[in-house]
């Protein structure tokens, strides 16, 4: 899809109900995030969920799913040294996952390598990683310096190397979503990235405008002036992503 131009829509899920839905309507990707930790157990952070919560949500999601590709978030703390990640990669896997995303910079160029070696495709995030938001100080825009910047465009590049197949990118200005997409040959989904990374994820929560928190700059209510529903609203999503007009740059970070 990156190869050809083609925008990849991707929404969070976490049962079977949704995620037969997001399929009909043509999610490409769904990813069993560990924000099901805030939106669906209600904590104030992803950092108490734990693998069994998210091997559970996986198996549900697997069970609607009709044709999207699924990737699970390997939970905080799961992945701290390479055996463990390895050991909890299994069971993610086991429970129908395709492929594992985890969070960090060039710390995890070891476990990324060491899973795929291991024929583990995993996912890489860097910018705002929300399993790291107390180091980082808060939910932060990451990246607006010129040597912050610099650091994450070589962390991208060096994840790639280590084999990750694709890359997430959250809270990062849209000059530098741009910038890191163009120089990668993986595909970049964003968050808060702009409009310039090859594809799209938001939590579905919050693209359906049901989210507790207060409304994000990077996000749009889908649901606002639909008339058809959830279904339509999903449908306006993928279809916003696939064109082009979401993100527009007032949802974007300068």
């Amino acid at each position: 899809m990156k190869e050809n131009g083609e925008k990849i829509a991707m929404l969070t899920a976490y049962d079977a109900s949704f995620s037969r839905l997001f399929s009909e309507a043509g999610v490409d990707i769904q990813l069993v995030g560990d924000t099901l930790g805030m939106v669906v157990m209600g904590y104030e952070t992803t950092v108490p969920v734990a693998v069994e919560d998210i091997v559970h949500h996986t198996r549900c999601v697997i069970r609607g799913n009709q044709r999207s590709f699924i990737i699970t978030d390997l939970p905080f703390m799961a992945y701290s040294n390479i055996d463990q990640a390895m050991e909890n990669s299994k069971k993610l896997l086991q429970a129908g996952a395709q492929m594992v995303k985890l969070e960090g910079g060039r710390w995890t160029e070891d476990t990324v390598f060491a899973l795929q070696q291991r024929g583990v495709g995993v996912c890489c995030h860097i910018g705002l990683t929300p399993q790291s938001v107390h180091s980082l100080g808060g939910y932060k825009v990451q990246g607006r310096e010129a040597a912050a910047a610099s650091e994450l465009l070589e962390t991208a590049k060096c994840l790639e190397q280590a084999g990750a197949k694709l890359l997430v990118l959250e809270c990062v200005p849209h000059s530098l979503g741009a910038k890191i997409t163009e120089q990668l040959s993986i595909p970049t989904i964003g968050i808060g990235a702009g409009p310039n990374c090859d594809g799209q994820v938001l939590v579905t929560y919050d693209m359906l405008g049901i989210s507790t928190h207060p409304p994000l700059t990077f996000v749009r209510d889908f649901m606002e002036g639909c008339t058809g529903g959830i279904i339509e609203a999903v449908a306006q999503y993928v279809a916003a992503v696939k064109n082009g007009s979401f993100p527009n740059l007032k949802e974007s970070f300068a």
